[in-house]
């Protein structure tokens, strides 16, 4: 049985559309590196985004395509992702310029929601400005920026996965119609783990800004991963920010890193909106006496010290950690945390900064 040749793989590839593009896979030029060893074939396709929503087809109708070919018994797909001059190429953008999406969007404050560490409740704080600015008959959408940790989707009870059109991704509204993106809503399933590095953070990231269709927005809420690494240093050089919010905890340890956090923006030149101190307190639902559960708060005088208007407290309710859970945040009573997003929107009442480059 005579050996398939490389010219027939891509005579075979050539059948194959990309189906936002309308074009071949060969002629979009994403078809790299063909390998035929025996009965079996291996072969890269680049995509033009890594978390491309429709992935997983076009893999699987390249894939066949080759299995139809004589003398093939086996195929491997690998992927990669092209190059900004590739994507530049086929009218997808190029280096320094902004995705085709962004041309379309009109965003008037982005927010980023930052802590020093995990498990201060940032994706809560995140979430619950949201809900508190939609009530207000706000446009808003939340851009989870926490790659490898996103909860986002989980809060809002979201499983559809965004429509790919030719633009970019339509992000998933939630109940209210807060506009979501996140990787979790890309992955075959949320409890798929994110083994990236963080290049490929960094450019994913990029993409929910520049390649996702957001439209007009009053407010774009980005929900950070902890720290101060690659994820927090892209969306601070990529994105243009309004300013951060810093979210902390009573204990002293959740102070450090909040200086940290407060060091990193302040470098980057992004203004600190202010500061939230979760989990407060308690307050006992039978003698409605408040708790410090976890130490006695630090929220103003932290603020103070680090020169940070400090938005206000929440308190550790079990009641909030239920309707989370449900992915039903949108229900969350919101009398606490209303005037802390009151107070956000006097601080970041300007419009927000023009696009720039990495400071």
């Amino acid at each position: 049985m005579a050996l398939v040749t490389e010219e027939q793989v891509k005579q075979a590839l050539a059948r194959v559309m990309d189906p936002e593009l309308k074009r071949s896979l060969v002629e979009l030029g994403m078809v790299r590196n063909i390998q035929i060893k025996n009965t079996r074939v291996k072969f890269t396709l680049a995509l033009t985004v890594p978390a491309c929503p429709l992935k997983d087809q076009i893999v699987a109708e390249a894939r066949a395509a080759v299995l139809g070919l004589d003398g093939v018994e086996g195929v491997e797909v690998d992927l990669t992702e092209m190059t900004a001059e590739e994507k530049q190429r086929i009218g997808l953008g190029g280096p320094g310029q902004p995705g085709v999406a962004e041309r379309f969007n009109h965003i008037r404050h982005v927010v980023a929601v930052m802590s020093g560490k995990g498990g201060v409740g940032k994706s809560l704080v995140t979430a619950l400005l949201a809900v508190v600015l939609r009530q207000d008959h706000k446009e808003v959408g939340v851009l989870d920026a926490d790659i490898t940790g996103p909860s986002i989707p989980k809060l809002f009870g979201l499983e559809e996965k965004p429509e790919g059109i030719p633009l970019g991704l339509l992000p998933v509204l939630s109940k209210s119609g807060i506009k979501v993106m996140s990787i979790n809503l890309l992955l075959p399933s949320e409890d798929e783990a994110v083994i990236w590095r963080g290049p490929l953070i960094s450019s994913v990231i990029k993409q929910f800004w520049g390649d996702v269709l957001w439209g007009n927005l009053d407010w774009l809420v980005v929900d950070l991963p902890p720290g101060t690494s690659d994820a927090a240093l892209t969306v601070m050089q990529s994105l243009p920010l309004s300013g951060v919010v810093l979210v902390s905890s009573p204990q002293e340890l959740a102070e450090m890193v909040v200086r940290k956090a407060t060091r990193m923006a302040q470098k980057m030149e992004v203004p600190l909106l202010g500061l939230v101190e979760n989990m407060s307190y308690f307050v006992c639902p039978d003698s409605g006496r408040k708790y410090e559960i976890f130490g006695p708060s630090h929220g103003e005088d932290m603020g103070r010290r680090l020169g940070v208007p400090f938005l206000g407290k929440i308190p550790l309710d079990p009641s909030i950690s239920r309707l989370c859970d449900e992915g039903n945040i949108e229900l969350v009573p919101t009398e606490a945390f209303a005037p802390i997003a009151r107070r956000l929107e006097e601080t970041a009442s300007e419009p927000r900064r023009s696009p720039v480059q990495p400071r």
